[in-house]
């Protein structure tokens, strides 16, 4: 699809990715959103946004994923009409997140055929939704229990319901599933989510735009350095700065160890629930020694506060880059062994093959997206379909299978690692001289930005709009876990319940990340 087929005027961002921002009436809000979807593009993220004029004008936003990059769609509301057309039909993977833009803006979807409360568990204080400028913060009363959740029920003979959470026996965060089974077998699976909503989203707007990359690197712990890289980006293109070459490397270096740490977390997380204790053991071991130079280097084990506006936050010396690189070459060599046991174990492969399957043509439907997505057939990774640099210079192979189960998922990860340690050793032996961090200077004028990075476990999003007094109007952050939770669903059906933990895992979607 060219972006002439969309017939609107768009602007291009200034930003290492190709990223274009327009405005649509509304009878153009679903044609463009048809268009897209029929040519294969994605849906991103939606939010909604109040801007400080005189009228308060709010707007619902969109971006989407199509070929030439991504497109930055936004519907002005007028004051009688707080809604907007429903963006679901077209992408199905839209309806929660229209359903938390109700809960935290009061914008409603026209037409939507699910209006439940999304991240409102029914303990909210009344008044103005909490991102309204007008909204008071407030704590809910002591003692209050959350609303009833209207879960579809399933009805018939033999068919009982199984509640799991939303607190659980381990260490995880909240999130309230309900299993409809018969015997073992599972019938639909239905999640609520929300307990771990922290007002992530408003607390940027009280934050100074240079400091707020530090709460944006707390969106998930997990992916501390793509969602501080994406926010970055986003602030860096609203104020057209333009950074070092050095510190764009330095920032792939730390998104490249930030992917291996968490792919080798999971390859044994995922030994272990199959009863394979050997796994998590060697693999925890890794990822240790993994994480401890990474404190070395970066002075923190996540690389937390490392990326920050204008560049890194400190260089490396060359004895360092040559012990990063080293490390690479004997991760690798242990990780291959490590695959060759768990492709010829016979138990593991019994519980990896078949399991929790998403096909490609559901996940194409559906919006599967990350590392999920590619293992269902979808062929998505910015770092090849978008090379910014230095992933420009790299030629990135992108893994890919088409299996969508369990064993696939643990695939790509063996795959996405050795790809990984590939590009940190790239990045050490060539990272360029030069300084790692450039001043920014802001402007006196109101200004938008965006920021697109791929992450380990997907695409995440940042939109950043900066009003005319500096501070920030919206920061909207997305993780890809919005559109993989209701896939996980979708790949519990017809599976048993004991399967339920090994599946999830392979999926490891954020709580965090989706509860903001």
């Amino acid at each position: 699809m060219a972006l002439a087929d969309l017939g609107l005027e768009l602007r291009r961002l200034q930003a290492p990715l190709p990223i274009w921002h327009g405005v649509v009436h509304r009878a153009a809000w679903s044609t463009v959103a048809r268009t897209i979807a029929d040519s294969g593009g994605r849906l991103v993220s939606v939010w909604g946004i109040e801007r400080r004029t005189a009228q308060r004008e709010m707007a619902v936003c969109a971006a989407y994923a199509v070929s030439e990059g991504l497109v930055w769609v936004e519907l002005r509301l007028d004051d009688a009409i707080q809604s907007f057309p429903d963006l679901s039909a077209a992408f199905p993977c839209a309806g929660r997140m229209q359903r938390a833009m109700t809960d935290l803006q009061g914008l409603h979807a026209e037409g939507s055929h699910d209006s439940r409360p999304w991240l409102d568990h029914g303990l909210w204080p009344p008044g103005p939704s909490p991102l309204r400028h007008e909204a008071q913060p407030q704590s809910a009363a002591a003692g209050r229990l959350p609303a009833d959740y209207p879960f579809v029920r399933v009805e018939g003979d033999g068919v009982h319901e199984i509640a799991v959470g939303p607190v659980h026996a381990g260490i995880i965060e909240p999130g309230h599933w309900r299993f409809s089974v018969v015997g073992e077998k599972v019938l639909r699976l239905e999640a609520h989510l929300g307990y771990t909503h922290k007002g992530i989203e408003r607390r940027f707007t009280e934050l100074a735009p240079l400091d707020a990359c530090r709460l944006a690197g707390r969106v998930s712990g997990d992916t501390t350095v793509a969602y501080a890289w994406a926010y970055c980006m986003a602030l860096e293109s609203a104020w057209r700065c333009e950074i070092p070459a050095r510190a764009t490397w330095l920032r792939a270096l730390m998104l490249e160890r930030e992917r291996v740490a968490n792919h080798l977390g999971d390859l044994g997380a995922l030994g272990n629930d199959a009863a394979l204790a050997f796994g998590l053991a060697q693999f925890s071991r890794l990822r240790e020694d993994w994480l401890r130079l990474s404190k070395e280097a970066f002075a923190h084990r996540l690389m937390m506060d490392a990326v920050v506006p204008g560049g890194v936050a400190s260089d490396l010396p060359s004895s360092m880059l040559d012990r990063l690189r080293r490390q690479c070459d004997e991760i690798e060599r242990e990780v291959r062994a490590l695959r060759v046991v768990y492709d010829e174990h016979a138990g593991l492969q019994d519980r990896f093959r078949t399991t929790g399957q998403v096909t490609p043509q559901l996940g194409a439907q559906l919006g599967l997206t990350g590392l999920a997505g590619r293992a269902s057939g979808q062929s998505a990774d910015l770092r090849c379909d978008q090379e910014w640099s230095p992933y420009d210079q790299f030629e990135v192979t992108m893994a890919t299978h088409r299996d969508g189960d369990i064993a696939a998922r643990v695939a790509v990860r063996f795959e996405e690692t050795f790809e990984s340690l590939r590009l940190i050793r790239n990045i050490c032996s060539g990272l360029p001289d030069g300084t790692t961090r450039a001043d920014l200077r802001v402007p006196d004028t109101a200004s938008i930005g965006a920021g697109w990075v791929e992450g380990w476990r997907g695409e995440v999003f940042v939109a950043l709009e900066i009003g005319d007094d500096g501070r920030i109007v919206r920061c909207h952050c997305h993780d890809p876990s919005w559109q993989n939770w209701p896939i996980l669903e979708h790949a519990m059906i017809g599976n048993i319940v004991p399967d339920f933990p090994l599946i999830n895992k392979s999926f490891n979607l954020s709580y965090s990340g989706h509860d903001l």
